[in-house]
């Protein structure tokens, strides 16, 4: 069986020529594309290599996208898609481009330290480059800084703001903290502490907070104190276990759709209510929940300790502030934060009309919020930003009065240094709401036109205020621009592109992720409002249908329900499912837990083997969505659903952070390898459905070939339902539930009260189990030789184990190398030069492609590793290759030379031709034409 990927991704298939020829022919192929020629250069022979995709999307969430120098002088601007930091020069109406510098890959935030240095944090690389711009049209990378796994925001705090705070995941390759992924009750949020002067790569401290993955920092003006918070922070929602509810209070109504069909049982959403775990009807369900939530998602940290520490006791945390939290801000005249977030209520049951249950979550399962923060008292006041939605309506025709007037996931925001405005960035609707402070803070605004300024370009992520000027600056992500806003007037007065090298596909496309204002009747919702940035909310939903009915399960099979006398169809009502990335579907065949998004059944064959793995099919029968969930009149037209559709096929999952960067596995990690992928009939059977192939379909030229947990067949789950078996390249990000009651279905062990808990979903269609080895340790595969066949005693516990170990590394599309970074400024730096060595082996290893990075001569300077060849390509067809150990002997104090393991097929537009034109930056820059334009050429 074969999957295939059916969007008509930008990418000629062709090889690359470099050398002395008049134009390039960009080139894409599988993903893992391999060198066709590893000659090395010579003057006067060509150089022939192989490109896979020249682009990847990572679909990275911007956070702090844009800085002003102190001076006020320069505005700096990631370049996300691009890899890059832009610099401009601040004029009335209009920005001047200045300069441009290559730092890690999928930048999303900046912060100036001085006008001459800037800190880029670098989301993808587990980077932070450390850029000189005191010339700004010549800046340079002068340091790279290594940190934990998704770095995401940053500010400077301290004695003279000495201080730089990063956020990261508590976990990544870089990381000297152990994550232990299977200890209960550990913090997953990281800050990340550095000396801002000082050259030493080691922090001052690493800060673990009892939070789920963390995203905003926020810093008092006088510096002392530094607001962290978390990103998925969660709702104190959890599930409880089908049989425990079975066992207990049972499930509210219904239990049949409308036609009258019973349906499966299934878990329970519960939450806790500042006293009792209730579900909808307010039943308590106290007994059932072996864990507590406490919801902390705001940190103080005193950033004058030494060293900097978080703030004990009270006033150190701040709970509840929301579910989903994007941003912050302080009012720099009353101290008080605001915290822009979403608030899901995931508590509440069912998609659709709801007719027959009498409720349904369409059009209103979540509002917008700026939440308001008091140090001083502790004062926790969430402010919804659409009071003037009448959700006890639905379904109007887009645009509307009402849809009009909505803002939708707030992210970026500035307040005045007066503290009296507040303008906040709304990313699902393309404008700008502008608050007076005083009546937010009250909560007696208005939501009306008059106070927001429409953007054009669409998908503000970040704003920047320069009251100097009269202007604001907001970063369109939806066209990679920046938006000049006349505060005085409320009106867009200029808007400037900034290069990028998406193709077409994903910038027509990335919009329907978004825009609320189109995709939902309110104008409040979008898919990303669950699928944040395209990922998840680390949610489970209960979005059934009880006025649907039920469809059949096209198969194929890998283990088929009607062995067990159980139908083969998809029921109306499913119960609870987590939330589920939009990463990596590409060639993983029908969508849904239950694969019940899936071309398998449409006419005319209905035949598993073609519509089954027809992933461009599947995901446009999400197209119900828009009226079922998020209470669109009608569906998007099907070119828009087509665009969404060619847009989401090309997102990636990331590289793992949890394996070694060489790529290789634990002892541990190894064992259970070997036990996931052992035959049936040699007493394993966990890769017989979970299939681990990283080359499948390779040789048919699908631009993402491999299965990493699934290739698409179905599966039953031995319980009350059919489902797709699962990929499993996530695993690592659910970690953070533990506790469960006692459960028939699993070993009686371990079911003690946990206590505090970062999460309140983990493993399992459902986020029932709170871990891998609870799920290892259900019955079904508790037999020897048996389905899974783990041994009984010990010996079992131990493979149960090891198996969660290599889950937690378990393979993706990219090789942990990818993104990785390593500067050098001169000898004396051994571990860089080690790390380099790391690269280039991984680079020959065919995992990546490695690209170096230097300023000399006025230029910046780019070079591609060949691999097996032990040379660099330059970016000017003049030029031969430069030998590695030559290469490094370039970087010197001021020339700082900083490699980045590129995705294959990536190097060539990342070293030699940014804009893909077929002319090299070198010459473009040697012509006095732009590399970053590609109707300029010498």
């Amino acid at each position: 069986m074969k999957c295939r990927s059916s969007p008509a991704f930008e990418v000629p298939m062709n090889k690359l020529v470099l050398w002395s020829l008049p134009a390039l022919a960009l080139a894409a192929c599988a993903e893992h594309g391999t060198p066709v020629d590893e000659t090395p250069a010579v003057a006067g022979a060509p150089i022939t290599v192989a490109a896979a995709r020249p682009y990847s999307l990572f679909e990275s969430g911007q956070v702090r996208p844009l800085a002003l120098s102190p001076d006020g002088s320069m505005l700096f601007a990631v370049n996300t898609p691009d890899n890059r930091l832009e610099i401009f020069k601040v004029r009335r109406g209009t920005l001047e481009h200045r300069g441009s510098v290559s730092v890690g890959m999928e930048p999303v935030a900046v912060a100036a330290r001085s006008d001459d240095e800037v800190w880029v944090v670098n989301h993808l690389s587990d980077s932070v480059s450390v850029v000189d711009v005191s010339r700004p049209r010549k800046p340079r990378v002068v340091r790279t800084l290594l940190v934990g796994d998704e770095p995401r925001d940053i500010v400077f705090a301290g004695a003279g703001k000495s201080r730089a705070f990063i956020t990261t995941a508590h976990r990544g390759q870089n990381s000297p903290v152990d994550p232990a992924l299977t200890t209960p009750g550990v913090g997953r949020a990281d800050v990340w502490v550095f000396s801002a002067a000082s050259p030493s790569p080691a922090p001052l401290n690493i800060i673990t907070l009892f939070s789920d993955t963390p995203r905003a920092l926020a810093a008092t003006p006088d510096g002392s104190r530094v607001y962290a918070a978390a990103f998925h922070s969660g709702n104190r929602t959890t599930v409880i276990e089908t049989n425990v509810v079975n066992l207990g209070l049972g499930l509210p109504p219904p239990t049949t759709n409308a036609a009258g069909v019973p349906q499966p049982s299934a878990p329970l959403i519960v939450k806790f209510n500042g006293t009792h775990w209730v579900d909808e009807l307010n039943r308590s369900w106290d007994d059932k929940v072996n864990l507590s939530l406490p919801d902390k998602d705001v940190f103080v940290i005193d950033a004058l300790a030494d060293p900097p520490a978080p703030v004990e006791g009270p006033g150190g945390v701040f709970r509840g502030v929301g579910t989903v939290l994007y941003n912050m801000a302080v009012n720099p005249v009353s101290g008080r934060v605001y915290v822009a977030n979403t608030e899901a209520f995931n508590e509440n049951r069912f998609e659709g009309p709801g007719v027959f249950a009498g409720h349904t979550v369409r059009g209103r399962f979540n509002h917008n919020n700026i939440t308001v923060l008091d140090p001083a008292t502790g004062g926790v006041a969430p402010r919804h930003l659409n009071k003037h939605i009448d959700y006890n309506t639905c379904c109007a025709p887009v645009p509307n009065a009402e849809n009009r007037k909505s803002l939708a996931l707030p992210t970026g925001m500035a307040v005045s240094s007066n503290g009296k405005k507040l303008y906040v960035a709304a990313l699902g609707s393309d404008k700008i709401g502008v608050f007076n402070t005083a009546a937010l803070e009250a909560d007696t605004f208005v939501p009306r036109l008059a106070r927001q300024i429409p953007v054009s370009g669409g998908g503000p992520t970040g704003v920047v205020l320069d009251e100097a000027r009269g202007q604001l600056y907001a970063l369109t992500r939806f066209d990679n621009s920046i938006s000049i806003i006349d505060v005085g007037d409320k009106a867009e007065i200029a808007h400037v592109p900034m290069y990028s090298p998406e193709p077409e596909s994903v910038v027509r496309g990335r919009r329907f992720l978004y825009d609320a204002s189109f995709t939902s009747s309110h104008g409040d919702s979008a898919c990303a409002s669950c699928h944040v940035f395209g990922d998840l909310d680390s949610l489970a939903w209960d979005l059934g249908d009880p006025d649907a009915v039920n469809t059949p399960m096209p198969g194929p099979f890998a283990l088929d329900p009607a062995i067990f006398g159980a139908p083969r169809e998809f029921a109306a009502l499913k119960g609870p499912m987590t939330t589920q990335s939009l990463r990596g579907l590409a060639n993983h065949g029908p969508m849904h837990w239950r694969g019940d998004r899936t071309g398998g059944n449409d006419a005319p064959s209905a035949q598993p083997d073609s519509g089954t793995f027809d992933e461009d099919a599947a995901f446009k029968k999400f197209s119900v969505a828009f009226v079922g969930l998020l209470g669109r009149d009608a569906p998007i037209p099907a070119a828009d659903m087509q665009a969404f559709t060619d847009f989401t096929m090309q997102m990636m999952y990331p590289p793992n952070p949890i394996r070694q960067l060489d790529n290789s596995l634990t002892a541990d990690q190894a064992a259970g390898k070997a036990f996931f992928t052992l035959p049936a009939s040699e007493g394993g059977a966990c890769a017989s459905c979970h299939v681990l192939d990283p080359t499948a379909n390779a040789e048919h030229g699908v631009a993402f070939p491999g299965f990493f947990g699934t290739d698409g067949r179905y599966t039953f789950d031995f319980i009350f339902q059919s489902f797709k078996v699962a990929q499993l390249r996530n695993v690592y990000q659910k970690v953070g539930m533990f506790g469960m009651v006692q459960n028939p279905r699993f070993n009686d062990r371990n079911f003690e009260f946990q206590g505090d808990q970062i999460r309140g979903f983990g493993f399992g269609h459902d986020g029932t189990m709170d871990t891998i080895f609870r799920f290892h340790d259900q019955n079904g595969f508790n037999e020897a030789p048996g389905i899974a066949g783990f041994p009984p005693g010990a010996a079992g516990d131990v493979l149960r184990a090891q198996v969660t170990d290599f889950l937690h590394a378990f393979d993706s599309n990219l090789a942990p190398i990818v993104g990785q970074q390593a500067t050098l400024a001169g000898a004396g730096d051994a571990a860089a030069e080690l790390r380099v060595d790391l690269l280039i082996a991984r680079a020959d290893a065919g995992e990546c492609d490695l690209v170096a990075k230097v300023r000399r001569h006025g230029n910046e300077e780019g070079f591609l590793y060949q691999q097996g060849a032990g040379t660099f390509l330059r970016d000017r067809a003049a030029s031969a290759a430069i030998g590695a150990a030559a290469l490094r002997a370039i970087a010197a104090p001021g020339k700082a030379l900083t490699f980045t393991c590129a995705p294959p097929g990536s190097g060539v537009r990342m070293a030699l031709d940014r804009d893909s034109d077929g002319a090299l930056d070198g010459d473009e820059a040697d012509a006095g034409t732009d590399p970053a334009d590609p109707a300029s050429v010498p």
